[in-house]
């Protein structure tokens, strides 16, 4: 009798049969098949194009100035493969063990942001945000501050709800006073801009935990009474007063505060429909929008791909925060669920900022846009956030 498909030891005892990787890959059970691959190609799609137009809204400069005219998109290729190696190492360690290991993010955060307030510390675009590395590279805490935040935020006000209880003013106050130490050592640099992303972040943890509205409904009307408060006492420093007046009328100092947002302008207003195509903008050629592999990334994408590049772009934003939303929605447990939903906030005011100081519809704060522009630490921040989105997903379904 012959024996159709039979594999020598399949049958015997104590000894399964040998399975080939294409047909753990085809097993419906396999977790690629669980993947949110949508999730991960809108960042893989947002990463690739902020790759090239990094490359060309430095080029130019670098040529002029001897250097090789590849070398920012190289190193931003780099950034890119670091992160996504700890985006996959945040999707493989399970990420309920953050109950631990969260605190730990956080200590080193804080860490790192005190070290930036010593002489460790170095000042690039009037923030003394920055430790450099040597070699060209630099490293800003404040981007890992915002997981710390996140994470210690999520374990504090999960612990409660795991009991089925919601969270008391106690907890309350614990979260928001975890919360307080980080920002205020940013404040210290002075970051407004990533303060003001902090300060989303934990809106939205403190908005999913459960806690009664009348917390972040309050936190919002504080934030109003102190911003009015440190205004008028004249508290921001005067290059921070500056950038507020030049969003309220750019005309004040053309040359001065008001030049970024005008010629950020004219860049996205000169793109058309189409744009000029990549490597032809007469605005990012002729470097008149200062800051614009980072900051002003977004007028790069305007004038040389367009409305249609543009949009795109938007779209891409749009479906990620969607996506993230719904990983929130479906998780198996609140630790989950509001580390979705301080994602969520996070991306979604950065992302809302970084656009909307291009176009001057918000003030200029000196964000990057998220997966597009230039940069290490935030490239890292950002992809180890990814990741955690995925490993949510995969385990809650």
């Amino acid at each position: 009798m012959v024996m159709t498909g039979y594999r020598p030891g399949a049958y015997a005892v104590g000894r399964p049969a040998r399975v080939s990787w294409w047909e753990r890959v085809l097993n419906p059970a396999s977790p690629l098949w669980r993947v949110d691959w949508l999730l991960l190609g809108c960042v893989l799609l947002l990463c690739a194009l902020g790759s090239l137009l990094v490359w060309s809204a430095t080029r130019t400069a670098l040529a002029n100035a001897g250097e090789d005219p590849q070398s920012y998109f190289h190193k931003q290729l780099l950034n890119i493969g670091i992160g996504l190696a700890l985006a996959v190492l945040a999707v493989v360690v399970d990420y309920r063990s953050l109950r631990v290991y969260g605190w730990v993010v956080y200590g080193i955060a804080i860490l790192g942001l005190v070290l930036v307030l010593t002489p460790l510390g170095s000042t690039i675009n009037g923030s003394h945000s920055w430790i450099e590395l040597g070699g060209g590279f630099s490293f800003q805490p404040s981007e890992f501050a915002k997981l710390g935040i996140l994470l210690a935020m999520a374990i504090t006000l999960a612990e409660r709800r795991d009991r089925e209880e919601a969270p008391r003013t106690g907890d309350i106050l614990g979260a928001l006073s975890i919360a307080a130490l980080p920002m205020g050592l940013v404040m210290l640099q002075p970051d407004l801009g990533t303060t003001m992303v902090m300060a989303f972040i934990v809106l939205g943890v403190l908005t999913v935990s459960g806690a009664p509205a009348r917390w972040p409904l309050g936190l919002i009307a504080a934030g109003v009474v102190a911003g009015f408060v440190v205004v008028r006492l004249g508290l921001l420093s005067e290059y921070q007063m500056n950038r507020f007046a030049a969003f309220a009328d750019p005309t004040l100092d053309p040359r001065g505060v008001g030049y970024n947002t005008i010629q950020s302008r004219i860049a996205i207003g000169a793109g058309g429909l189409t744009g000029k195509g990549l490597f032809h903008g007469s605005q990012t050629t002729g470097q008149f929008v200062p800051e614009q592999q980072t900051d002003f990334i977004f007028t790069v994408a305007g004038e040389e791909l367009g409305f249609v590049g543009a949009g795109l772009i938007i779209v891409l934003f749009i479906v990620l925060i969607w996506r993230a939303c719904r990983i929130a929605l479906r998780s198996d447990d609140l630790f989950g669920a509001l580390i979705a939903a301080g994602v969520v906030s996070w991306f979604g005011f950065q992302v809302f900022e970084n656009i909307g100081m291009t176009i001057g519809i918000m003030p200029v704060t000196g964000i990057p846009l998220p997966y597009v522009s230039y940069g290490g630490s935030a490239m890292f921040a950002n992809l180890i956030a990814a990741g955690l989105l995925l490993n949510i997903q995969l385990r809650s379904e």
